[in-house]
């Protein structure tokens, strides 16, 4: 399935705001992890119709994403 354009950015919107305010970071860092995420690749591509999961299904998803990297960068 195939997802509108338009309406897919403004879910960009709503996921990248959710994630930088529940994970304290700036919007343009948010904004850089997002677009180079996994996350973003599978719902861009619409793999699985990650496209139609809930916004804070795919912020849980980012942050998990974040995590991993974060820790692999402290060690």
């Amino acid at each position: 399935m195939e997802a509108n354009p338009i309406l897919l950015q403004k879910k960009y919107v709503r996921i990248v705001e959710k994630f930088a305010e529940q994970t304290g970071i700036n919007n343009r860092e948010a904004i850089d992890f997002f677009y180079h995420s996994l996350t973003y690749q599978e719902v861009s591509e619409g793999i699985s119709d990650m496209h139609c999961r809930s916004d804070e299904y795919l912020v849980e998803e980012l942050k998990q994403e974040y995590n991993v990297a974060h820790n692999k960068s402290h060690i």
